[in-house]
């Protein structure tokens, strides 16, 4: 019989996100892109997984996020697991968890939010509502869904 293995390169130092659901994967990858553009990603996508069935991985080369980044991650597996790697080892594991309020970092979606028109920063409640993260503008009060901000 044959043993067969899928091989991943190994980080030296960075960040993975595991236990993406499935199809998360590319909203996560672009806002890393986002926040730092330049950085070496790897992806796997519709992964087996024994909790989930399938999931998303993203591996970040070199990178250690911030933990307003990793709020901003949240919104889209925010029961991800991170784990942070350095010379190849874990050495620190946790779960994502959604923040309380998001300050300065979307773009509220209605174009007459006075967000967009004052020198305010963009506020939003954030809230699980079955698998979908919502997000409530504090200013124009108007929720609106985690997949319209991917």
């Amino acid at each position: 019989m044959t043993d067969h293995k899928l091989q991943v390169e190994a980080i030296q130092r960075g960040t993975v996100i595991d236990h993406i659901p499935q199809g998360n994967g590319i909203k996560i990858v672009h806002r890393i892109q986002k926040l730092a553009p330049h950085v070496r990603l790897t992806v796997g996508l519709n992964l087996p997984s024994k909790d989930m069935g399938q999931k998303d991985l993203v591996k970040v080369d070199d990178w250690l996020f911030t933990e307003q980044q990793a709020y901003e991650l949240a919104l889209f597996a925010p029961d991800a697991t991170i784990n942070v790697i350095d010379h190849y080892d874990v050495v620190n594991k946790y779960k994502m968890s959604l923040p309380e309020h998001l300050i300065g970092v979307l773009t509220c979606l209605n174009s007459n939010c006075i967000s967009h028109n004052e020198p305010v920063q963009s506020h939003f409640k954030v809230f699980q509502h079955g698998d979908h993260v919502q997000l409530k503008c504090h200013y124009c009060e108007r929720t609106f869904s985690d997949s319209l901000f991917a």
